[in-house]
This record gives structure tokens, C-alpha cells and sequence, in this order.
């Protein structure tokens, strides 16, 4: 892991450097039933691992993922949920 500077905050999609999906205890889950396909889950994750594969169909690198939840709660229609992690 980088150490940071006291004071700082790391830059977004800093776990692809450091790997910190391991300590999660939730995982996005994409119910693709009634997405928009209007990126915010994209836009809105902190580690910016959650991409588009389709249209409106989207997935996340689990490896990276802190399982923080946001984006579930940015998405409009209620598309995405936190279920627990089978780790």
C-alpha cells in the first residue's frame, strides 16, 4: 500500500493501487430490470470500478470494490442493491 501524506485524501479509484476488496461485507448487486443507463453508479463510485458492459447493463471489478453502497443509493430507479459478500 502507498502511504499518503498526512492531511490528504486519496485521489478516486486509489484501491486499483492498493487492493481492498477483501474487507468488505457487501457487494453491489445490478438487478438490470429497470436501469436507464444514466452512468450515475458510474460516475458517483469513489474507486471508479463500475463500468457499462451494455447499454443498460453494468458490472464492477470485485477485487477493487470497498462494497461503500454509493452506487446504490445514487441510482434513480432503484436498479442497484447491497447483498452480502460471499467471501
Amino acid at each position: 500500500m502507498k502511504p499518503l501524506p498526512a492531511g490528504l485524501v486519496a485521489r478516486p479509484g486509489s484501491s486499483v493501487e492498493n487492493e481492498t476488496g477483501a474487507w468488505r461485507t457487501k457487494v453491489p448487486k445490478f438487478l438490470m430490470q429497470t436501469c436507464t443507463g444514466c452512468d450515475l453508479c458510474a460516475l458517483f463510485c469513489p474507486e471508479g470500478i463500475v463500468y457499462r458492459v451494455d447499454k443498460k447493463i453494468y458490472s464492477f471489478d470485485d477485487t477493487y470494490c470497498k462494497g461503500c453502497g454509493i452506487c446504490a443509493a445514487e441510482c434513480p430507479v432503484a436498479d442497484i442493491v447491497m447483498i452480502e459478500d460471499a467471501l
